[in-house]
């Protein structure tokens, strides 16, 4: 199966050097260091005392690569409108696109007009540039749990857990179902090592993992503090319970009912140890970060349905505040 992955960062890295491992026929799209240190010497993704060397095609140009059956969008969620228009060029009738993004994604709230949710999100996707540049019936959703960085460019190192929740996008608060493209594809990632499986509400799936992200990433943006040490401070820990009320209440009003408590959740993250959000990690590099597409989506959907969130919307205020100080907020 022939896979172009969109973007070598971290997340890019692991899936893309695993599924070359595996046999499938990986191509990449990148740029600048990254694409010359992958021309040079390889894909190396490194695994605890293992260093895997994939030998792909790489360049910046989509054209050269081809038309593929499946393409991986793996770069953060404000640079998804700049490589969005790549996207056409590398399908061909049949090829399925797999946006493997933080955050709410800009297909989320399609089908969401009965909540008065509107379809396009303005803290996502404010020129509707993704929206029109990628066919939605291309696209799997996909909930992506392992943690990784990038240590130079070119090399991604995999910290922990190998989960991939898989699904069609159907309105998120109604089953997806599944479909033999689904089934191909989590076969897919199955065979290079994941833990992928399929679902039948992916919104729900987008909606579990924003329960910590929308806690632990715009507030370990405001204070450098890993999750250990913010989930110890009885302080923090109750801000963090109630942020994930909020987040709660505000997937039931969508039909997106999620069965763990915050304690639960909370004490999920604490056994991870010390753990440094990806927000965190782009602010310490001085990259963009994801306020946006967490926190800001999150409190812009919470507003279309009149409920209050006054916990989130405060630390959105102060999160995207401080990025845009500090020149870290992509407009």
């Amino acid at each position: 199966m022939k896979v172009c992955v969109i973007g070598a960062g971290a997340i890019g890295g692991y899936l893309g050097v695993k599924l070359a491992e595996s046999g499938a026929q990986v191509s990449v799209l990148a740029r600048g260091k990254t694409l010359q240190a992958i021309q040079t010497r390889g894909w190396i993704l490194e695994e605890g005392e293992k260093r895997l060397v994939a030998k792909v095609k790489a360049s910046s140009d989509p054209q050269a690569l081809g038309v593929q059956d499946v393409v991986i969008i793996a770069v953060k969620a404000h640079a998804l409108a700049d490589v969005a228009p790549m996207v056409s060029s590398l399908c061909h009738e049949e090829t399925v696109v797999i946006p493997a993004i933080n955050g709410i994604p800009w297909w989320f709230s399609h089908g969401m007009a009965r909540f008065g949710v509107p379809a396009r999100l303005d803290s996502v996707d404010p020129e509707g540039v993704i929206d029109q540049a990628i066919d939605s019936h291309r696209v799997l959703g996909s909930v992506v749990y392992p943690s990784c960085y990038s240590p130079e460019p070119g090399v991604s190192h995999h910290s922990s857990g190998t989960r991939l929740v898989l699904g069609e996008i159907a309105s998120p608060s109604t089953a997806g179902g599944s479909t033999e493209r689904l089934a191909r594809v989590v076969a897919l990632f199955n065979a290079a090592g994941l833990a992928a499986e399929q679902t039948d509400a992916i919104g729900r799936a987008v909606w579990e993992k924003l329960l910590g992200n929308v806690c632990f990433n715009p507030v370990s943006l405001l204070t450098g503090s890993s999750t250990d040490l913010l989930i110890d401070d009885p302080r923090v820990y109750e801000v963090f319970v109630a942020l994930m009320n909020e987040v709660t209440a505000v997937g039931a009003a969508l039909g997106l009912d999620i069965s763990v408590a915050p304690p639960q959740r909370l004490a999920v993250t604490r056994k991870l140890g010390r753990v440094k959000t990806s927000m965190l990690q782009d602010a310490e590099a001085a990259r963009p970060v994801e306020v946006q597409a967490i926190a800001g989506a999150f409190v812009e959907v919470a507003r279309a349905l009149n409920i209050e969130t006054p916990i989130a919307s405060t630390i959105y205020a102060l999160a995207r505040m401080r990025a845009q100080t500090f020149g870290l907020l992509k407009q």
